[in-house]
Protein backbone atom coordinates (compact mmCIF):
# COMPACT_ATOMS: atom_id res chain seq x y z
CA UNK A 1 0.00 0.00 0.00
CA UNK A 2 2.60 2.50 1.07
CA UNK A 3 4.70 1.58 -2.12
CA UNK A 4 1.70 2.31 -4.62
CA UNK A 5 0.89 5.48 -2.60
CA UNK A 6 4.45 6.40 -2.82
CA UNK A 7 4.15 6.01 -7.10
CA UNK A 8 0.97 8.02 -6.79
CA UNK A 9 2.68 10.74 -5.23
CA UNK A 10 5.71 10.79 -7.49
CA UNK A 11 3.37 10.40 -10.60
CA UNK A 12 2.12 13.36 -9.48
CA UNK A 13 5.20 15.25 -9.49
CA UNK A 14 5.79 14.18 -13.20
CA UNK A 15 2.60 15.67 -14.03
CA UNK A 16 4.02 19.53 -12.33
CA UNK A 17 6.60 18.72 -14.64
CA UNK A 18 4.81 18.13 -17.92
CA UNK A 19 2.41 21.28 -16.79
CA UNK A 20 5.55 23.30 -16.18
CA UNK A 21 7.51 22.37 -19.81
CA UNK A 22 3.57 22.87 -21.23
CA UNK A 23 3.62 26.24 -19.82
CA UNK A 24 7.13 27.18 -20.82
CA UNK A 25 6.25 26.54 -24.63
CA UNK A 26 2.69 27.69 -25.00
CA UNK A 27 3.78 30.99 -23.32
CA UNK A 28 6.68 31.88 -25.56
CA UNK A 29 4.47 30.47 -28.81
CA UNK A 30 1.63 33.15 -27.64
CA UNK A 31 4.54 35.43 -27.42
CA UNK A 32 6.43 35.52 -29.73
CA UNK A 33 5.31 32.64 -32.29
CA UNK A 34 4.48 34.97 -35.44
CA UNK A 35 8.42 36.25 -35.12
CA UNK A 36 9.68 32.56 -34.56
CA UNK A 37 7.76 31.67 -37.58
CA UNK A 38 8.97 34.29 -39.71
CA UNK A 39 12.29 33.68 -38.73
CA UNK A 40 11.88 29.92 -39.82
CA UNK A 41 10.15 30.91 -43.18
CA UNK A 42 13.02 33.68 -44.08
CA UNK A 43 14.98 33.15 -46.77
CA UNK A 44 18.29 30.90 -45.56
CA UNK A 45 21.20 31.09 -47.47
CA UNK A 46 22.20 27.39 -46.52
CA UNK A 47 22.11 24.56 -44.64
CA UNK A 48 24.51 26.45 -41.96
CA UNK A 49 22.15 28.92 -41.34
CA UNK A 50 19.16 26.36 -41.15
CA UNK A 51 21.16 24.68 -38.49
CA UNK A 52 21.41 27.75 -36.59
CA UNK A 53 18.31 28.91 -36.98
CA UNK A 54 16.85 25.44 -35.73
CA UNK A 55 19.25 26.02 -32.37
CA UNK A 56 17.72 29.45 -31.77
CA UNK A 57 13.84 28.75 -32.44
CA UNK A 58 14.03 25.79 -30.65
CA UNK A 59 16.33 27.08 -27.67
CA UNK A 60 13.46 29.39 -27.55
CA UNK A 61 10.04 27.61 -27.50
CA UNK A 62 11.45 24.38 -26.11
CA UNK A 63 9.61 22.13 -28.38
CA UNK A 64 11.58 20.45 -31.13
CA UNK A 65 7.72 19.03 -32.34
CA UNK A 66 6.73 22.59 -32.83
CA UNK A 67 9.67 23.30 -34.83
CA UNK A 68 9.31 20.43 -36.91
CA UNK A 69 5.49 21.24 -37.68
CA UNK A 70 7.02 24.53 -38.36
CA UNK A 71 9.78 23.88 -41.24
CA UNK A 72 7.40 20.69 -42.67
CA UNK A 73 4.27 23.55 -43.55
CA UNK A 74 7.14 25.75 -44.90
CA UNK A 75 8.49 22.71 -46.87
CA UNK A 76 5.60 22.10 -48.38
CA UNK A 77 4.55 25.50 -49.19
CA UNK A 78 7.62 25.95 -50.89
CA UNK A 79 9.33 28.30 -48.92
CA UNK A 80 12.14 26.79 -47.75
CA UNK A 81 14.07 23.86 -49.68
CA UNK A 82 14.03 20.27 -47.92
CA UNK A 83 17.73 20.23 -47.29
CA UNK A 84 17.21 23.57 -45.13
CA UNK A 85 14.29 21.92 -43.12
CA UNK A 86 16.50 19.00 -42.78
CA UNK A 87 19.18 21.16 -41.45
CA UNK A 88 16.76 23.47 -39.15
CA UNK A 89 15.75 19.73 -37.79
CA UNK A 90 18.99 19.02 -37.10
CA UNK A 91 19.65 22.19 -34.96
CA UNK A 92 15.82 22.09 -33.23
CA UNK A 93 17.59 18.85 -31.99
CA UNK A 94 20.31 20.77 -30.22
CA UNK A 95 18.00 23.19 -29.65
CA UNK A 96 16.47 21.05 -26.85
CA UNK A 97 19.21 20.40 -25.18
CA UNK A 98 19.73 24.03 -23.72
CA UNK A 99 17.50 24.14 -20.95
CA UNK A 100 18.66 21.19 -19.99
CA UNK A 101 22.17 21.94 -19.59
CA UNK A 102 20.88 24.98 -17.18
CA UNK A 103 18.53 22.78 -15.24
CA UNK A 104 20.92 20.22 -14.74
CA UNK A 105 22.43 22.39 -11.92
CA UNK A 106 21.59 22.55 -8.77
CA UNK A 107 19.13 25.80 -8.76
CA UNK A 108 15.75 24.39 -7.61
CA UNK A 109 15.98 26.99 -4.48
CA UNK A 110 15.04 29.88 -6.93
CA UNK A 111 12.17 28.47 -7.95
CA UNK A 112 9.58 29.93 -5.27
CA UNK A 113 11.12 33.23 -6.99
CA UNK A 114 10.31 32.24 -10.42
CA UNK A 115 7.09 31.25 -9.31
CA UNK A 116 6.21 34.45 -7.58
CA UNK A 117 7.91 37.01 -10.35
CA UNK A 118 5.67 34.53 -12.92
CA UNK A 119 2.14 35.29 -10.67
CA UNK A 120 3.33 38.96 -10.35
CA UNK A 121 3.86 39.34 -14.36
CA UNK A 122 0.64 37.41 -15.38
CA UNK A 123 -1.91 38.96 -12.91
CA UNK A 124 -0.39 42.83 -13.05
CA UNK A 125 0.59 43.14 -16.52
CA UNK A 126 -1.51 44.90 -18.62
CA UNK A 127 -0.04 43.56 -21.95
CA UNK A 128 -0.57 40.54 -23.22
CA UNK A 129 2.85 39.46 -24.38
CA UNK A 130 3.67 40.47 -20.51
CA UNK A 131 1.59 37.78 -19.41
CA UNK A 132 2.77 34.83 -21.69
CA UNK A 133 6.28 35.96 -20.41
CA UNK A 134 4.42 35.66 -16.97
CA UNK A 135 3.24 31.94 -17.98
CA UNK A 136 7.15 30.82 -18.98
CA UNK A 137 8.54 32.15 -15.69
CA UNK A 138 5.76 30.18 -13.95
CA UNK A 139 6.35 26.94 -16.20
CA UNK A 140 10.08 27.37 -15.02
CA UNK A 141 9.24 28.21 -11.82
CA UNK A 142 7.09 24.67 -11.33
CA UNK A 143 9.42 22.41 -13.54
CA UNK A 144 12.32 23.50 -11.43
CA UNK A 145 10.29 22.80 -7.97
CA UNK A 146 9.11 19.22 -9.34
CA UNK A 147 12.56 18.33 -9.91
CA UNK A 148 13.47 18.59 -6.88
CA UNK A 149 10.33 16.93 -5.27
CA UNK A 150 10.70 14.19 -7.89
CA UNK A 151 14.47 14.03 -6.56
CA UNK A 152 13.40 14.19 -2.74
CA UNK A 153 10.73 11.39 -3.37
CA UNK A 154 12.95 8.59 -4.70
CA UNK A 155 16.36 9.12 -2.79
CA UNK A 156 14.86 7.55 0.45
CA UNK A 157 13.92 4.76 -1.72
CA UNK A 158 17.29 4.42 -3.49
CA UNK A 159 18.28 1.27 -1.20
CA UNK A 160 15.47 -0.36 -1.29
CA UNK A 161 15.76 -3.72 -2.53
CA UNK A 162 12.53 -4.42 -3.94
CA UNK A 163 12.48 -0.86 -5.86
CA UNK A 164 15.93 -1.59 -6.78
CA UNK A 165 14.71 -4.61 -8.53
CA UNK A 166 12.12 -3.73 -9.88
CA UNK A 167 14.08 -0.56 -12.13
CA UNK A 168 16.82 -2.79 -12.69
CA UNK A 169 14.60 -5.62 -14.32
CA UNK A 170 13.40 -2.30 -16.36
CA UNK A 171 16.73 -0.89 -17.23
CA UNK A 172 18.57 -3.80 -17.75
CA UNK A 173 18.64 -4.23 -21.25
CA UNK A 174 19.68 -0.84 -23.57
CA UNK A 175 17.31 -1.16 -26.20
CA UNK A 176 14.14 -1.96 -24.27
CA UNK A 177 15.14 1.24 -22.43
CA UNK A 178 15.55 2.90 -25.56
CA UNK A 179 12.04 1.55 -26.22
CA UNK A 180 10.73 2.77 -23.16
CA UNK A 181 11.90 5.88 -23.24
CA UNK A 182 10.84 6.78 -26.84
CA UNK A 183 7.13 5.65 -26.12
CA UNK A 184 7.24 7.72 -22.96
CA UNK A 185 8.01 10.43 -24.96
CA UNK A 186 5.74 10.22 -27.47
CA UNK A 187 3.38 10.08 -24.78
CA UNK A 188 4.30 13.51 -22.86
CA UNK A 189 5.22 15.54 -26.65
CA UNK A 190 8.25 16.46 -25.02
CA UNK A 191 12.03 14.81 -24.63
CA UNK A 192 13.16 17.48 -22.73
CA UNK A 193 10.52 16.37 -19.95
CA UNK A 194 11.54 13.15 -20.28
CA UNK A 195 15.58 13.81 -20.07
CA UNK A 196 14.99 15.85 -16.69
CA UNK A 197 12.70 13.23 -15.45
CA UNK A 198 15.78 10.72 -15.84
CA UNK A 199 18.22 12.99 -14.56
CA UNK A 200 16.98 12.73 -10.86
CA UNK A 201 16.92 8.77 -10.32
CA UNK A 202 20.36 8.96 -12.28
CA UNK A 203 21.42 11.52 -9.74
CA UNK A 204 20.00 8.82 -6.62
CA UNK A 205 21.68 6.41 -8.22
CA UNK A 206 18.52 4.51 -8.70
CA UNK A 207 19.23 3.44 -12.23
CA UNK A 208 22.87 3.10 -13.77
CA UNK A 209 24.59 5.76 -16.21
CA UNK A 210 25.12 3.94 -19.01
CA UNK A 211 20.99 2.60 -18.37
CA UNK A 212 20.22 6.50 -18.35
CA UNK A 213 21.77 6.97 -21.38
CA UNK A 214 20.28 4.71 -23.28
CA UNK A 215 16.97 6.45 -21.81
CA UNK A 216 18.10 9.64 -23.25
CA UNK A 217 18.48 7.59 -26.39
CA UNK A 218 14.98 6.76 -26.25
CA UNK A 219 13.92 10.27 -25.40
CA UNK A 220 15.78 11.92 -28.35
CA UNK A 221 13.96 8.79 -30.70
CA UNK A 222 10.65 9.72 -29.31
CA UNK A 223 10.45 13.13 -30.17
CA UNK A 224 10.42 12.29 -33.91
CA UNK A 225 7.62 10.54 -33.95
CA UNK A 226 5.08 13.28 -33.16
CA UNK A 227 6.02 15.34 -36.40
CA UNK A 228 5.74 12.00 -38.12
CA UNK A 229 2.41 11.54 -37.33
CA UNK A 230 1.24 15.12 -36.71
CA UNK A 231 3.41 16.73 -39.42
CA UNK A 232 1.65 16.52 -43.08
CA UNK A 233 -1.17 15.09 -44.62
CA UNK A 234 -1.22 11.49 -45.56
CA UNK A 235 -2.68 12.00 -48.83
CA UNK A 236 0.69 14.36 -49.68
CA UNK A 237 3.75 12.45 -49.41
CA UNK A 238 5.78 15.63 -50.38
CA UNK A 239 4.58 16.78 -46.66
CA UNK A 240 6.05 13.61 -44.92
CA UNK A 241 9.47 13.97 -46.16
CA UNK A 242 10.94 16.07 -43.32
CA UNK A 243 9.51 14.10 -40.61
CA UNK A 244 10.61 10.84 -42.09
CA UNK A 245 14.03 12.43 -43.07
CA UNK A 246 14.11 13.65 -39.02
CA UNK A 247 12.63 10.21 -37.90
CA UNK A 248 15.93 8.16 -39.98
CA UNK A 249 18.27 10.68 -38.55
CA UNK A 250 16.66 9.55 -34.98
CA UNK A 251 17.01 5.90 -35.20
CA UNK A 252 20.82 6.04 -36.82
CA UNK A 253 21.62 8.12 -34.25
CA UNK A 254 20.29 5.84 -31.09
CA UNK A 255 21.63 2.56 -32.94
CA UNK A 256 25.57 4.40 -33.59
CA UNK A 257 24.73 5.62 -29.42
CA UNK A 258 23.56 2.39 -28.32
CA UNK A 259 27.08 0.36 -30.36
CA UNK A 260 28.99 3.38 -28.11
CA UNK A 261 26.75 3.49 -24.93
CA UNK A 262 29.03 1.83 -22.43
CA UNK A 263 32.39 3.23 -23.13
CA UNK A 264 30.67 6.44 -23.60
CA UNK A 265 29.54 6.19 -20.30
CA UNK A 266 33.06 5.33 -18.88
CA UNK A 267 34.72 8.03 -20.35
CA UNK A 268 31.35 11.31 -19.44
CA UNK A 269 31.68 9.34 -16.04
CA UNK A 270 35.15 10.16 -15.20
CA UNK A 271 34.62 14.11 -16.77
CA UNK A 272 31.69 14.53 -15.29
CA UNK A 273 31.10 13.04 -11.97
CA UNK A 274 28.15 14.62 -11.02
CA UNK A 275 25.16 11.59 -12.83
CA UNK A 276 22.66 14.78 -13.37
CA UNK A 277 24.66 16.66 -15.16
CA UNK A 278 26.27 13.91 -16.79
CA UNK A 279 23.12 13.27 -18.43
CA UNK A 280 22.35 16.38 -19.67
CA UNK A 281 25.84 16.48 -20.91
CA UNK A 282 25.14 13.28 -23.27
CA UNK A 283 22.25 14.51 -24.21
CA UNK A 284 23.92 17.51 -25.72
CA UNK A 285 27.20 15.64 -27.33
CA UNK A 286 24.39 12.94 -28.78
CA UNK A 287 22.63 15.81 -30.65
CA UNK A 288 25.85 17.45 -31.60
CA UNK A 289 27.42 14.37 -32.74
CA UNK A 290 24.95 13.26 -34.84
CA UNK A 291 24.29 16.92 -36.14
CA UNK A 292 27.98 17.10 -37.13
CA UNK A 293 28.17 13.71 -39.42
CA UNK A 294 24.82 14.32 -40.85
CA UNK A 295 24.90 17.47 -42.01
CA UNK A 296 27.60 17.23 -45.07
CA UNK A 297 25.20 14.51 -46.84
CA UNK A 298 21.64 16.28 -46.49
CA UNK A 299 21.60 16.85 -50.01
CA UNK A 300 21.84 12.89 -50.81
CA UNK A 301 19.70 12.18 -48.05
CA UNK A 302 16.82 14.82 -49.58
CA UNK A 303 17.35 13.22 -53.06
CA UNK A 304 16.48 9.63 -51.35
CA UNK A 305 13.51 11.06 -49.24
CA UNK A 306 12.10 12.61 -52.65
CA UNK A 307 12.68 9.25 -54.72
CA UNK A 308 10.61 7.58 -51.37
CA UNK A 309 8.08 10.25 -51.88
CA UNK A 310 7.33 11.26 -54.97
CA UNK A 311 4.69 14.04 -55.66
CA UNK A 312 1.61 12.28 -56.76
CA UNK A 313 0.69 13.48 -60.31
CA UNK A 314 -2.60 15.12 -60.37
CA UNK A 315 -2.44 16.11 -56.88
CA UNK A 316 -3.97 19.30 -56.00
CA UNK A 317 -2.09 21.96 -53.66
CA UNK A 318 -4.93 24.60 -52.57
CA UNK A 319 -2.23 26.86 -51.65
CA UNK A 320 -0.99 26.29 -55.08
CA UNK A 321 -2.93 28.70 -58.35
CA UNK A 322 -4.07 26.06 -61.18
CA UNK A 323 -5.11 28.62 -63.37
CA UNK A 324 -2.40 31.23 -63.85
CA UNK A 325 -0.89 30.12 -67.29
CA UNK A 326 2.52 30.79 -68.81
CA UNK A 327 1.22 30.60 -72.40
CA UNK A 328 -1.51 33.36 -71.61
CA UNK A 329 0.96 35.85 -70.29
CA UNK A 330 1.22 36.66 -74.61
CA UNK A 331 -2.00 38.08 -74.15
CA UNK A 332 -3.13 40.29 -72.25
CA UNK A 333 -7.39 39.61 -72.06
CA UNK A 334 -5.84 35.71 -71.83
CA UNK A 335 -3.52 36.68 -68.63
CA UNK A 336 -6.37 38.87 -67.20
CA UNK A 337 -9.07 35.67 -67.69
CA UNK A 338 -6.89 33.39 -66.15
CA UNK A 339 -6.38 35.77 -63.63
CA UNK A 340 -10.25 36.23 -62.49
CA UNK A 341 -10.35 32.59 -62.91
CA UNK A 342 -7.71 31.98 -60.24
CA UNK A 343 -9.68 34.78 -58.29
CA UNK A 344 -12.78 33.07 -57.61
CA UNK A 345 -11.18 30.26 -56.12
CA UNK A 346 -9.84 33.08 -53.35
CA UNK A 347 -13.75 33.81 -53.34
CA UNK A 348 -14.90 30.38 -52.48
CA UNK A 349 -12.20 29.66 -49.70
CA UNK A 350 -13.70 33.15 -48.25
CA UNK A 351 -17.08 31.48 -48.56
CA UNK A 352 -16.07 28.32 -46.96
CA UNK A 353 -14.57 30.59 -44.47
CA UNK A 354 -17.71 32.00 -43.54
CA UNK A 355 -19.24 28.65 -43.40
CA UNK A 356 -16.66 27.62 -40.77
CA UNK A 357 -17.22 30.69 -38.64
CA UNK A 358 -20.97 30.12 -38.88
CA UNK A 359 -20.61 26.08 -37.61
CA UNK A 360 -18.42 26.79 -34.66
CA UNK A 361 -20.63 29.88 -33.87
CA UNK A 362 -23.93 27.62 -33.77
CA UNK A 363 -22.18 24.34 -32.79
CA UNK A 364 -19.04 25.28 -31.07
CA UNK A 365 -17.11 23.42 -32.94
CA UNK A 366 -13.11 24.12 -31.80
CA UNK A 367 -11.90 22.03 -34.48
CA UNK A 368 -13.89 23.81 -36.97
CA UNK A 369 -12.74 26.95 -35.98
CA UNK A 370 -8.93 25.62 -35.74
CA UNK A 371 -9.40 24.69 -40.14
CA UNK A 372 -11.11 27.72 -40.35
CA UNK A 373 -7.95 29.38 -39.60
CA UNK A 374 -5.61 27.60 -41.53
CA UNK A 375 -7.85 28.50 -45.16
CA UNK A 376 -6.26 31.89 -44.56
CA UNK A 377 -2.80 30.56 -45.64
CA UNK A 378 -4.64 29.51 -49.44
CA UNK A 379 -6.05 33.40 -49.43
CA UNK A 380 -2.48 34.27 -48.36
CA UNK A 381 -1.07 32.66 -51.20
CA UNK A 382 -3.11 33.18 -54.23
CA UNK A 383 -3.16 36.63 -53.67
CA UNK A 384 0.59 36.87 -53.65
CA UNK A 385 0.76 34.35 -56.90
CA UNK A 386 -1.89 36.63 -58.85
CA UNK A 387 -0.23 39.64 -57.78
CA UNK A 388 3.08 38.89 -58.81
CA UNK A 389 1.32 37.35 -61.94
CA UNK A 390 -0.38 40.22 -63.09
CA UNK A 391 2.29 43.07 -62.17
CA UNK A 392 4.79 40.91 -64.09
CA UNK A 393 2.82 41.26 -67.14
CA UNK A 394 4.37 43.62 -70.25
CA UNK A 395 2.37 46.72 -69.66
CA UNK A 396 3.13 47.89 -72.75
CA UNK A 397 0.89 45.90 -74.25
CA UNK A 398 -1.70 46.68 -72.33
CA UNK A 399 -4.61 49.05 -73.65
CA UNK A 400 -7.51 50.95 -71.74
CA UNK A 401 -9.30 47.79 -70.98
CA UNK A 402 -6.39 45.69 -70.08
CA UNK A 403 -5.23 47.98 -67.32
CA UNK A 404 -8.54 48.87 -65.81
CA UNK A 405 -9.11 45.38 -65.46
CA UNK A 406 -6.01 44.36 -63.74
CA UNK A 407 -6.91 46.87 -61.20
CA UNK A 408 -10.30 45.88 -60.86
CA UNK A 409 -8.81 42.21 -60.11
CA UNK A 410 -5.78 43.56 -57.87
CA UNK A 411 -8.49 45.45 -56.06
CA UNK A 412 -11.21 42.26 -55.46
CA UNK A 413 -8.11 39.81 -54.57
CA UNK A 414 -6.52 42.31 -52.12
CA UNK A 415 -10.00 43.21 -50.40
CA UNK A 416 -10.47 39.11 -50.13
CA UNK A 417 -7.57 38.45 -48.83
CA UNK A 418 -8.07 41.48 -45.99
CA UNK A 419 -11.68 39.88 -45.26
CA UNK A 420 -10.31 36.73 -44.59
CA UNK A 421 -7.79 38.32 -42.25
CA UNK A 422 -10.46 39.79 -40.48
CA UNK A 423 -11.86 36.11 -39.80
CA UNK A 424 -8.37 34.76 -39.62
CA UNK A 425 -7.57 37.25 -36.76
CA UNK A 426 -10.52 38.18 -34.96
CA UNK A 427 -13.53 36.27 -35.85
CA UNK A 428 -11.96 32.68 -35.23
CA UNK A 429 -10.46 34.16 -31.85
CA UNK A 430 -13.73 35.34 -31.28
CA UNK A 431 -15.84 32.13 -31.28
CA UNK A 432 -12.17 30.33 -29.57
CA UNK A 433 -12.62 32.33 -26.38
CA UNK A 434 -16.29 32.02 -26.55
CA UNK A 435 -15.72 27.74 -26.83
CA UNK A 436 -13.16 27.93 -24.03
CA UNK A 437 -14.83 29.86 -21.89
CA UNK A 438 -17.72 27.60 -21.95
CA UNK A 439 -20.24 30.65 -22.78
CA UNK A 440 -23.28 30.97 -25.11
CA UNK A 441 -25.18 33.65 -26.74
CA UNK A 442 -28.30 34.60 -26.02
CA UNK A 443 -30.73 32.48 -28.44
CA UNK A 444 -31.63 36.03 -30.21
CA UNK A 445 -28.20 37.44 -30.31
CA UNK A 446 -26.94 33.90 -31.90
CA UNK A 447 -29.92 34.20 -34.16
CA UNK A 448 -29.12 37.71 -35.20
CA UNK A 449 -25.09 36.68 -35.63
CA UNK A 450 -26.07 34.00 -37.64
CA UNK A 451 -28.73 36.16 -39.81
CA UNK A 452 -25.69 38.43 -40.65
CA UNK A 453 -23.53 35.78 -41.55
CA UNK A 454 -26.11 34.81 -43.97
CA UNK A 455 -26.56 38.12 -45.77
CA UNK A 456 -22.61 38.08 -45.55
CA UNK A 457 -22.80 34.92 -47.81
CA UNK A 458 -25.57 36.63 -50.07
CA UNK A 459 -23.64 39.54 -50.86
CA UNK A 460 -20.52 37.48 -51.45
CA UNK A 461 -22.40 35.98 -54.63
CA UNK A 462 -23.25 39.34 -55.22
CA UNK A 463 -19.62 40.83 -54.92
CA UNK A 464 -17.85 37.50 -57.46
CA UNK A 465 -20.92 37.95 -59.90
CA UNK A 466 -20.06 41.64 -60.43
CA UNK A 467 -16.60 41.14 -60.65
CA UNK A 468 -17.36 38.70 -63.38
CA UNK A 469 -19.94 40.77 -65.34
CA UNK A 470 -19.51 44.18 -64.20
CA UNK A 471 -23.31 44.50 -64.34
CA UNK A 472 -23.95 48.29 -62.95
CA UNK A 473 -27.44 47.49 -61.28
CA UNK A 474 -25.72 44.95 -59.52
CA UNK A 475 -23.18 47.18 -58.34
CA UNK A 476 -25.43 49.79 -57.06
CA UNK A 477 -27.50 46.77 -55.20
CA UNK A 478 -24.15 45.63 -53.53
CA UNK A 479 -22.74 49.31 -52.51
CA UNK A 480 -26.69 50.12 -51.06
CA UNK A 481 -26.13 46.92 -48.80
CA UNK A 482 -23.17 49.20 -46.95
CA UNK A 483 -26.00 51.04 -45.42
CA UNK A 484 -27.90 48.67 -44.89
CA UNK A 485 -25.77 46.49 -42.94
CA UNK A 486 -24.91 49.51 -40.82
CA UNK A 487 -28.58 49.77 -39.93
CA UNK A 488 -28.39 46.51 -39.60
CA UNK A 489 -25.67 46.67 -37.03
CA UNK A 490 -27.85 49.59 -35.49
CA UNK A 491 -30.74 47.58 -35.04
CA UNK A 492 -28.54 44.36 -33.60
CA UNK A 493 -26.57 46.38 -31.14
CA UNK A 494 -29.90 47.91 -30.02
CA UNK A 495 -31.78 44.48 -29.51
CA UNK A 496 -28.66 43.54 -27.32
CA UNK A 497 -28.37 46.52 -24.81
CA UNK A 498 -32.14 45.98 -24.53
CA UNK A 499 -31.53 42.56 -23.27
CA UNK A 500 -28.78 43.63 -21.02
CA UNK A 501 -31.09 46.48 -19.48
CA UNK A 502 -33.41 43.21 -19.18
CA UNK A 503 -31.18 42.18 -16.86
CA UNK A 504 -30.60 38.84 -19.20
CA UNK A 505 -27.32 36.86 -17.78
CA UNK A 506 -26.82 35.22 -21.14
CA UNK A 507 -26.32 38.41 -22.71
CA UNK A 508 -24.30 39.91 -19.98
CA UNK A 509 -21.61 37.50 -20.54
CA UNK A 510 -21.08 37.18 -23.67
CA UNK A 511 -21.81 41.38 -24.40
CA UNK A 512 -18.74 42.20 -25.38
CA UNK A 513 -17.86 39.36 -27.51
CA UNK A 514 -21.36 40.05 -29.05
CA UNK A 515 -20.22 43.66 -30.28
CA UNK A 516 -16.81 42.33 -31.57
CA UNK A 517 -18.32 40.04 -33.79
CA UNK A 518 -20.91 42.25 -34.72
CA UNK A 519 -18.32 45.02 -35.76
CA UNK A 520 -15.95 42.47 -37.50
CA UNK A 521 -19.14 41.34 -39.95
CA UNK A 522 -19.48 44.86 -40.68
CA UNK A 523 -15.93 45.02 -42.01
CA UNK A 524 -15.94 42.03 -43.97
CA UNK A 525 -19.06 43.28 -45.61
CA UNK A 526 -17.18 46.76 -46.54
CA UNK A 527 -14.21 44.65 -48.17
CA UNK A 528 -17.23 43.06 -50.29
CA UNK A 529 -18.44 45.83 -51.17
CA UNK A 530 -15.07 48.03 -52.03
CA UNK A 531 -13.76 44.49 -54.01
CA UNK A 532 -16.15 44.82 -56.44
CA UNK A 533 -19.23 47.59 -56.37
CA UNK A 534 -16.93 50.30 -55.99
CA UNK A 535 -14.68 49.56 -59.22
CA UNK A 536 -18.03 49.54 -61.49
CA UNK A 537 -19.42 52.41 -60.17
CA UNK A 538 -16.16 54.44 -60.09
CA UNK A 539 -16.43 53.70 -64.10
CA UNK A 540 -19.70 54.61 -64.45
CA UNK A 541 -18.88 57.49 -62.89
CA UNK A 542 -21.57 57.07 -59.80
CA UNK A 543 -18.89 56.90 -56.95
CA UNK A 544 -19.01 60.17 -54.44
CA UNK A 545 -15.89 61.10 -53.50
CA UNK A 546 -17.14 61.84 -49.67
CA UNK A 547 -19.96 60.53 -47.38
CA UNK A 548 -20.21 64.09 -45.65
CA UNK A 549 -23.01 66.28 -46.20
CA UNK A 550 -22.72 69.53 -48.00
CA UNK A 551 -23.23 72.95 -46.23
CA UNK A 552 -23.43 76.15 -46.97
CA UNK A 553 -19.84 76.97 -45.94
CA UNK A 554 -18.64 73.88 -47.72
Amino acid sequence: MEISLKLLEISGMIALLLWGVHMVQTGIQRAYGPELRRLLSSALPNRFWGFLAGIGVTAILQSSTATGLMATSFTSEGLISLVTALAIMSGANVGTTLIVQVLSFDITQIAPIFILIGVWMFRRGNITRTRDLGRVVIGLGLMLLSLELVHNAVVPYAEAQVFRTVLHAITAAPVLNVLLAAALTWLAHSSVAIVLLIMPFASAGIIPLDAAFALVLGANLGTAINPWLEGGSSSDPESKRLPLGNLFNRIAGCLIGLAVLEPAANYISVIIPDPAQAVAAYHLVFNLSLAVLTLPFLSFFARLLCHWLPVREGQADPTKPVYLEENARKSPPAAMAVAAREALRMADTLKQMLDGVGDALENGDRKRASETRRLDDILDHLNTAIKEYLTSLDAQTFDDRDDRRMREILIFTTNIEQAGDVIERDLVNLTSKRIKRRLSFSPEGQRELLDMLQRLESNLRSATAIFMNEDPRMARKLAKEKEMFRELEERTISAHFQRLQAGRQDSTETSTLHLDVVRDLKRINAHLVAAAAYPVLKGQGELLTSRLKLTKHS
